[in-house]
């Protein structure tokens, strides 16, 4: 099995702070999520996450005008060049203070940052060539008398704009110009969050935080009227000079106000092209208003919580908004109306998460209490359910795929339907409990659930939601369920005291005899063919045993393995500390070759468990972000304080600049991690919850503390041959083809392993010798051709072509697949995936086709009878 998973893409984070942008063609968005960047492509309705990460939550990331460079810069300052085409970073840098805006000049020649009270400018680093110090400083502007809060670059990249925590915006020249001294906006009584400039230059706009606008023009006097007017009639183009901005006399030339009490101005962006003014409010509203004559065009509440970033298109139809608290991220079309983007994570932690047998679609609960459906494919939440009532703590999917079921804290265990989206059916027990874990039959007919407080196991039919049993015998809170997928009608349950159970739920006999471990059960796990099973212990053991016969067949020790990551409350070090060692959850792979688990810490492990092996394959490490707590693997003296308290838990709310961020608003005695709440603040932990294989044995997900994370096998760059020798070449291989051996090119194709290739030659295959190739293929390649064949269906228009080659391959090969169904089952998964898409395309496509059929042939006869004008027919 290959053990090269990568990281492929973030789903259940959309937004998390900073600031989001649009790229210069106007069709993707970019979002910080965490220590990553999301890129969401708003025309095919994708997303992905580029691969590289900082060293802590961004604080804002700026895009070059010609979108090839990204820079990323964290809470500390350190920032990070990337190309945006590739993904790759190319250099790392350390501002050495906190960035609160960066911006790249409109010429992409420029980078200015905000440096506390001062201004950085640097030279753009050339990203064709390597440099060792690539940033080079231009000048550093000062000035302000306080934080600098935005920048803004002027069109023609000769000055810009700064707006302060000082109530002033300030107006710098790239370059020193003689007598010239920056200028100062004064009048604002509250923090300036934004100044633009206009289209032609001629106007300047400035937002503070308090709802004031204030609109910026150059002051006329009766000489400068005489003055212009003969340099106007000497040169027409003299009052658009290079440093015409920087000459002007600027004064306040209107006072506008937002009015809205009790409320205050959280972000702001402007259009220049149309002067629109786009502003986010604390409330949750947003308002859009068309300058200078200040007309409010639009005004929408899109959030509970405040608007925490926004952005404009370059073609100024949408817009974007980032709410940090509840994690949305909305893209608007203020013209039509309407959502271009609604998309939100969970509020609180990521509990649980399953695979849909298909591989394609994948569903989370947290403990907001929502049941979220996630594709692959896209990386969007299609659905949301929002009937339970306290936080979700498994699901598990039916065998067909089109039933999900989810087990709560607040009693009830509920299926839903995901082809008409809704909660058909709801299980209760006959006395209220709480529900930790579910299974579902592999017939999909009943579905059993176990209980924290009466430690029992409650079975119900689906069919009709009655109770079918109460399975009795645990002394302690039940934490995890599992039935036998062979479909021998067993079902395993692990619980806090200290035993695994296997139940024959369907047979008369109830004597069970329980499996004995050292110590409490976190996680129970069945080989794909049933006939062992895995159970995951608090001392950090995982112990194997056969179902058949009873007994213990091998024991893997991980605490080792997945100890890792000091905490900073911590008085011990990483390698001694007792609460990391242990894995929550695990799986097995398709194959059942191997064993994935994850727990409390920063890594998830891959085992090798053939023949009572226990070798440890590889390591993940799910995060590497220091603002979450257990990243880091040893302590930092410089945190302490000389009270003996790490900084990062000293509360500093009163610190901050806003009385709603200054406000405590938790109830006495509530708390949330360990510690006095008085004097230290919670910080999430890296953990991973809950981890599953996908059915194609192609890629894996945590549910891990920065959201849904897949790793997946990343085939599109890696170049893998079977049997190379020097004169197999792409040209030996079409060569091979034009003399029409077909089976010589297809194995030359395969041993070769480029996809362009393999697809020329696939196509160039006759119809007529399909059957006769697919007989002669060696076995060796059978796997990679099902694989090659399962893709094409999904992007290919040669429907039948691809049918064709499936139905060969079945029947030639059959018996050999079935015999080495284990090893088939990713592949054959696959392939059944992809039959599945195709049959639903070519129903849905039947179906229109049949009602217009039908309303052809009723207008037929109702001309036939006379009820329509007929129809005349020129010759």
């Amino acid at each position: 099995m290959k053990a090269n998973y990568q990281f492929s893409n973030l789903c259940g984070t959309v937004y998390r702070q900073g600031n989001i942008l649009f790229t210069p063609d106007g069709n993707t968005l970019l979002s910080p999520v965490g220590n990553r960047v999301s890129v969401f492509d708003l025309v095919n309705n994708k997303s992905r996450t580029l691969p590289f990460e900082n060293r802590k939550n961004i604080a804002a990331i700026a895009l070059s005008p010609d979108a090839s460079l990204l820079i990323s810069v964290d809470e500390d300052g350190r920032a990070l060049l990337v190309n945006f085409r590739r993904g790759v970073v190319l250099h790392h840098f350390n501002f050495q203070k906190a960035v609160k805006d960066i911006q790249f000049s409109p010429d992409g020649k420029y980078i200015a940052a905000t440096h506390d009270s001062h201004v950085q400018v640097w030279r753009t680093p050339n990203q064709l060539v390597r440099e060792f110090a690539p940033f080079v400083l231009h000048r550093t502007y000062t000035g302000h008398h306080d934080e600098v809060l935005s920048i803004r670059w002027s069109p023609d990249s000769k000055c810009f704009i700064t707006t302060s925590r000082d109530m002033t915006a300030r107006l710098f020249t790239l370059d020193p110009l003689e007598g010239f001294r920056s200028k100062t906006f004064a009048g604002h009584r509250d923090a300036v969050i934004g100044a633009y400039f206009s289209a032609n230059g001629k106007s300047i706009y400035t937002v503070s935080r308090d709802g004031a606008v204030f609109t910026w023009k150059a002051k006329v006097t009766e000489a400068d009227m005489d003055s212009s007017d003969d340099e106007a009639a000497a040169d027409p183009k003299s009052s658009s000079t290079p440093d015409s901005i920087a000459r002007t006399r600027w004064g306040v030339h209107e006072r506008n106000y937002f009015n809205l009490p009790s409320t205050k101005v959280v972000c702001t962006t402007f259009h220049p092209s149309s002067n629109l003014l786009v502003v986010g409010f604390s409330t949750g509203v947003f308002g859009l208003w068309e300058l200078p004559q200040f007309t409010n065009i639009h005004t929408l509440s899109i959030s509970q919580e405040k608007i925490s970033s926004v952005a404009m298109s370059p073609s100024g139809e949408w817009l974007a908004f980032g709410a940090r608290k509840l994690g949305q991220l909305l893209v608007w079309e203020w013209q039509s109306e309407s959502y271009i983007l609604k998309q939100q994570g969970h509020f609180f932690d990521m509990n649980t998460l399953g695979y849909a047998p298909d591989g394609q679609t994948i569903a989370t609960g947290g403990d907001d209490g929502k049941l979220k459906v996630w594709s692959i494919h896209s990386g969007f939440c299609f659905v949301t359910f929002s009937e339970h009532t306290a936080p979700v703590m498994d699901v598990a999917f039916a065998k067909q795929g089109s039933v999900l079921f989810s087990a709560s804290l607040d009693g009830t265990v509920r299926a839903f339907d995901l082809i008409r989206y809704r909660n058909f059916r709801t299980f209760t027990s006959p006395s209220p409990v709480q529900f930790s874990a579910i299974a579902v039959d592999p017939s999909g007919e009943v579905v059993a659930a176990g209980s924290t407080d009466s430690f029992e196991v409650f079975l119900w039919s689906v069919q009709t939601g009655k109770l079918l049993d109460v399975l009795s015998g645990h002394e302690a809170p039940i934490s995890s369920l599992a039935f036998c997928p062979s479909g021998a009608n067993q079902l395993a349950s692990g619980s806090w005291d200290r035993t695994v159970r296997i139940w024959s739920v369907f047979n008369r006999s109830r004597a069970v005899e329980p499996l004995t471990l050292s110590s409490d059960v976190l996680s129970l796990a069945f080989r794909p063919d049933g006939a062992e099973i895995a159970a995951s212990t608090l001392d950090g053991q995982i112990t194997f045993f056969d179902v058949r016969e009873g007994k213990q067949t091998n024991v893997i020790d991980g605490r080792k393995d997945i100890s890792g990551g000091r905490k900073a409350d911590d008085r011990v070090a990483a390698a001694n500390s007792s609460s990391t060692k242990a894995f929550t959850s695990m799986t097995y792979t398709a194959d059942g070759t191997c064993i994935l688990a994850g727990g409390n810490s920063k890594y998830v492990v891959l085992y090798d468990v053939r023949e009572g092996e226990g070798v440890l394959v590889k390591k993940f490490q799910i995060s590497e972000n220091l603002s979450l707590d257990g990243t880091e693997e040893f302590l930092d003296s410089r945190k302490v304080n000389s009270a003996g308290i790490n900084t990062d838990l000293i509360d500093d709310r009163g610190d901050a600049s806003d009385l709603e961020d200054r406000a405590d608003t938790t109830l006495p005695g509530a708390t949330r991690g360990a510690g006095d709440m008085s004097v230290r603040k919670y910080r999430q932990e890296a953990r991973t919850k809950c981890v599953r294989f996908s059915p194609t044995g192609r890629a894996w997900a945590a549910a891990s503390t920065e959201g849904l994370l897949i790793y997946s096998l990343d085939d599109t760059l890696a170049f893998d041959p079977f049997d190379l020798t020097i004169d197999l070449t792409p040209q030996s291989v079409l060569d091979v083809l034009s003399e029409r051996e077909f089976l010589k090119a297809l194995v030359l194709a395969f041993r070769l392993n480029e996809k362009p290739v393999i697809r020329r030659v696939y196509e160039n295959i006759p119809r007529s010798d399909v059957r006769l190739v697919a007989r002669q293929v060696p076995v060796v390649y059978i796997s990679a051709l099902l694989h090659f064949v399962a893709e094409h269906l999904e992007k290919s228009p040669h429907l039948e072509f691809d049918l064709l080659w499936v139905q060969a391959v079945l029947m030639s090969h059959g018996r050999y697949l079935r015999d080495r169904n284990g090893e088939f089952a990713p592949v054959l998964r696959a392939v059944q995936k992809a039959l599945g898409d195709v049959e639903q395309s070519v129903s849905s496509l039947c179906d229109e086709n049949t009602s217009t059929l039908l309303y052809l042939i009723d207008q037929s006869k109702a001309r036939q009878k006379g009820t329509l004008a007929p129809v005349e027919l020129v010759n």
